[in-house]
């Protein structure tokens, strides 16, 4: 049996650890505290508190593991954070687990086109802001070690929707000159993909292998299908809620990672074989997200 390690059983995180112990694999999840661990403390497999950010607590954590799954949530930290979380946090399991192999989920955020076009995973990748940067630098030193980096979009799920919940707070403005499209990516889809990238990897008989047996490193974006212009979203949920159009007018918003507008492919993942259960906003929205939000009266 296959053993993986999430390493930030967090949304994201959770919801994958879910799916591979659901397809048969020996999971074992890590979270930054002990009140999260007890959180999950009834899920079917172990959740313990590990600070992947401390190199010394990392090799007496656990076992050996075929592949590990980095997938910390920096909660909207600082540069500093960053560099601790991401790329010390990646260097520290690539020195605590040699001979497995490494996922790490970086952003479509390193992706700082402006003016619409599509980004693959061949586009330039290079972000202004400085945790753009230290995601850039997690990325390569992983891809350097044979590992793979998933490129997530904006995470949106049951519970979670960054565009509903300024609209419903009334806080959503439409500017006509900042409107920019908007990637997204569902939670259940992204966990998948991390799923789907790993669990189709080649292995020996013991169903483990070596860093050095690893198929070339790549970089994959996990994205749906229909990147959507942001005041399209909010006109469809006006519509779908029959709530007023927000106002249009000048944004204040001051983006943290910096202003870009693409639309990221996703063909690349695709052509593997990855489809995405929720491969447009308004399925997502319909399907999963607005029957959690009974308070809406939607």
């Amino acid at each position: 049996m296959a053993r993986v390690l999430i390493a930030g059983c967090g949304y994201v995180g959770e919801a994958a650890a879910n799916a591979f112990h659901e397809r048969g694999w020996e999971v074992e999840g890590w979270t930054s505290t002990g009140e999260s661990a007890a959180k999950l403390s009834q899920r079917p497999y172990p959740v313990r508190a590990v600070d992947v950010t401390d190199r010394g607590a990392l090799p007496s954590a656990s076992g050996e593991f075929d592949v590990v799954v980095h997938c910390v949530s920096s909660r909207g930290g600082d540069e500093e954070q960053y560099r601790r979380l991401y790329f010390e946090g990646a260097r520290n399991l690539l020195r605590a687990f040699p001979q497995a192999t490494l996922l790490f989920t970086s952003s479509t955020s390193v992706y700082a086109q402006t003016d619409g076009e599509w980004a693959t995973e061949e586009s330039a990748a290079e972000p202004k802001h400085e945790t753009g940067k230290i995601l850039r630098e997690a990325e390569q030193l992983v891809i350097n070690q044979g590992g793979m980096a998933a490129r997530l979009a904006g995470i949106y799920g049951p519970g979670r929707s960054y565009l509903l919940k300024r609209f419903i707070g009334g806080e959503a403005i439409i500017d006509s000159k900042k409107d920019r499209f908007v990637n997204q990516i569902h939670r259940d889809d992204a966990a998948a993909a991390l799923f789907f990238l790993l669990d189709r990897q080649p292995r020996n008989n013991r169903g483990s292998r070596s860093r050095s047996e690893s198929p070339a490193a790549e970089i994959y974006n996990v994205v749906d299908d229909q990147p959507i212009l942001q005041s399209e979203c909010y006109r469809w949920l006006a519509a779908k809620l029959n709530r007023p159009v927000p106002p249009t007018g000048k944004s204040t918003s001051n983006r943290k990672r910096g202003r870009s507008n693409k639309r990221v492919s996703n063909a690349k993942l695709r052509a593997l074989g990855w489809n995405p259960r929720y491969p447009t906003f308004s399925e997502a929205m319909e399907k999963s997200i607005l029957p959690g939000f009974a308070q809406l009266g939607a």
